[in-house]
């Protein structure tokens, strides 16, 4: 029994050792800690350093690329709002043209036309001096129908017998001598009708001007 009690002592203290050498080495570590010597004091300064200098290169970098994406996107806008502006003027340019050419086209049709209207005007000018009444107010009818149609196309004749002269509308053919003054400058005949197409002169009138 008493040896029992002893080896159980015998542990105690073996214990209570253990237990001061662990606080002791814990006490030493700890001094050890607090007071770094000046070289490991300046390798853990330099350590520290590094670190913020690479997360400033990070960052750096970051505000870069973030720069870099604006500038891009800048570019493509600019390119977005410039191919914006050249397809519209495109646009533009062809809804323009087709309607020219719609418009040519219908000009250059009529244009075909209008001599058909001087041969017409020949023929009720010969007819009159006939006896065929019929066959004049057959012509009559289809020269009103004709002349109709043409007015409803947008094709006018250019009033010339006594006008000015107007070289924008009139083609001299012919001068002549004529006794009254206010006759001087003016279309005393006109040889061949002129016309409209709306606001454009589709052909001039030729005329004789007095002097």
């Amino acid at each position: 029994m008493k040896k029992k009690l002893q080896e159980k002592e015998e542990e105690r203290q073996i214990k209570q050792e253990e237990e001061a050498g662990n606080k002791e080495n814990r006490q030493d570590q700890a001094k050890n800690e607090k007071n770094l010597s000046p070289e490991e004091a300046g390798v853990e300064t330099q350590t520290v350093a590094a670190e913020d200098s690479g997360i400033e290169a990070a960052a750096d970098k970051v505000v870069a690329e973030v720069r870099a994406v604006e500038e891009k996107l800048a570019e493509m806008q600019d390119k977005y709002i410039r191919l914006s502006a050249e397809f519209d003027n495109y646009r533009k340019r062809t809804l323009r043209e087709k309607m020219d050419l719609s418009k040519y086209a219908e000009e250059n049709v009529l244009a075909k036309l209008i001599p058909f209207m001087d041969d017409f005007e020949r023929a009720l000018k010969h007819i009159e001096s006939g006896e065929n009444d019929a066959l004049k107010s057959g012509i009559d009818l289809i020269y009103l129908k004709f002349s109709e149609f043409l007015k409803q196309n947008g094709i006018k004749e250019i009033e010339a017998t006594n006008a000015d002269f107007n070289v924008d509308l009139h083609e001299a053919v012919a001068k002549v001598q004529v006794e009254e003054a206010g006759s001087k400058g003016k279309v005393v005949d006109v040889v061949l009708k002129g016309y409209y197409f709306r606001d454009k002169v589709l052909r001039f009138a030729k005329v004789v001007v007095g002097e």
